[in-house]
């Protein structure tokens, strides 16, 4: 039995301008590695090391169809589900 967990997550900058979809088996490494630039690309260029939203699942598959669902919503829709859950757009990575 694989009792693995799965994480989507939403990163942005300080001024919540620039969100970032991502998908990963260790969100506390992940934000990590993002916040201390060890990730090559969008989130180093944009400076992305908030996280803001999060997902659990135990299942790698609904995790990556749930990734590429976020990544073609608007960016309203994101806004919008973020600010369901995480309405003062803390850093929920000082839970870990």
């Amino acid at each position: 039995m694989n009792n693995r967990q799965y994480y989507v997550y939403l990163l942005t900058n300080r001024s919540n301008d620039v969100l970032y979809v991502g998908v990963t088996n260790n969100l506390e490494r992940r934000v990590f590695e993002h916040r201390n630039k060890l990730v090559e690309g969008f989130t180093k260029k944009y400076n992305l090391t908030k996280l803001v939203f999060y997902e659990v699942t135990d299942d790698i598959e609904s995790a990556i169809r749930r990734e590429k669902q976020l990544k073609n919503w608007r960016r309203a829709w994101k806004v919008d589900l973020v600010n369901e859950s995480n309405p003062e757009w803390k850093d929920l990575s000082i839970e870990f």
